[in-house]
């Protein structure tokens, strides 16, 4: 058993089976019908490009408590490892996101062994500015079975790659752990991940955290999560509408207009090469 948690089991993937499935939990009692149809066009025409796969699970499918909704994405994903028995991979990607550059390849451009060891973050401070647990400084690619990015205030849970195994399940069992749960976290799941990485080292043996522009650019300046420096620009794989879903003084249909036009634009005219 220990081989097995600390080992990455590499298997064959069948033919035709996807080597990613995107993973993206919807809340119909909180989101509009219109909404949801664009996150899954979004997602669907991305994974046509690069022969993935997309699941949508909703928050009510799952048994979660009293704990706030957005405790579902643990359930969520581990449904997807049933879900997709054969899929190597999981990119867990929030709702109030797009992915804005459909070109880009996860294999080639996270994934690659040699690609993900460039990228690698290492001997870095899991929680910012100064935690003394920090990132392992010579974790091989192939070891890896969870890459995630940070920003100012700490990790980031509405972007990550999760790679199947013994360990995910392991790992999404720990996060959803009902005495996590049970401590109210003020960022619930958030501080919950914080918490795990920090104090089970099995699953810091694991995890790559990369730079965030690659994975989680934002769509809003917020100074405490790294302002303009981590903002999206053209060209890059993601816009996230950071935080979009917790204040009221926010819309997260009317702020994903933007990018969404400018999205299906790029449909539309064929940007993006094949």
């Amino acid at each position: 058993m220990i081989s097995r948690l600390f080992g990455s089991l590499e298997e064959r993937v069948p033919a035709g089976a996807p080597e990613v499935a995107v993973v993206t939990l919807i809340d119909e009692q909180d989101m509009s019908k219109e909404y949801i149809r664009k996150i899954q066009d979004n997602r669907r025409y991305y994974a046509r490009r690069h022969g993935y796969a997309t699941f949508f699970p909703n928050v009510t499918d799952y048994n979660f408590g009293e704990s706030p909704r957005s405790w579902a994405l643990v359930p969520a994903l581990r449904h997807a490892l049933t879900a997709f028995p054969h899929t190597p991979y999981f990119f867990a990607l929030s709702p109030h996101a797009l992915i804005m550059n459909p070109s880009i390849d996860l294999r080639a451009h996270i994934l690659d062994k040699k690609k993900l060891e460039a990228l690698m973050l290492k001997d870095k401070p899991v929680v910012p500015p100064d935690s003394v647990i920090k990132t392992f400084g010579n974790l091989q690619g192939d070891r890896v079975d969870l890459i995630l990015t940070q920003d100012g205030e700490g990790l980031c849970q509405g972007s990550f790659i999760l790679k199947r195994g013994d360990w995910a399940k392991f790992f999404l069992d720990t996060w959803f752990d009902p005495l996590y749960r049970s401590y109210n976290f003020q960022k619930a799941e958030g501080h919950a991940l914080e918490h795990i990485v920090q104090w089970h080292p099995t699953i810091l043996a694991k995890l790559a955290m990369i730079p965030q522009h690659l994975l989680n650019s934002y769509s809003v300046d917020i100074a405490s999560r790294g302002g303009k420096d981590v903002m999206y620009k053209d060209g890059e794989f993601v816009v996230r509408l950071v935080g979009c879903e917790l204040d009221q003084n926010r819309n997260c249909e009317k702020e994903m207009e933007t990018y969404y036009e400018k999205w299906k634009h790029g449909v539309e005219k064929k940007t993006w090469k094949n």
